[in-house]
């Protein structure tokens, strides 16, 4: 249900737009998108876990809050992160 250090090493490597970049909101959107699809799949075998969910909406509005700030920041970023995760069609 959790990310491992391995994959969350990964995906900063990937979405870092410097060395040593840990912060920045495409790295921050990367790892919410992990967590959030890992939960989803848990959805799949608990459906009334409702504690879990609640947390799931709270992952899901920062996301949005986030890709909200990279779009006001710079369209042509906002684009290539949604189509890299694979968030929007």
């Amino acid at each position: 249900m959790s990310i491992t250090p391995e994959r969350k090493a990964e995906l900063i490597k990937k979405f870092a737009r410097a060395e040593g970049d840990t912060g920045s909101p495409e790295v921050q959107v990367a790892i919410l998108t992990e967590r959030i699809n890992n939960l989803t799949g848990h959805f799949q075998t608990n459906k009334k876990d409702n504690h879990s969910r609640r947390g799931l909406l709270t992952m899901v509005a920062t996301r949005r809050k986030l890709l909200d700030y990279v779009k006001g920041k710079e369209e042509a970023r906002y684009k290539a992160l949604i189509t890299e995760l694979g968030i929007r069609r």
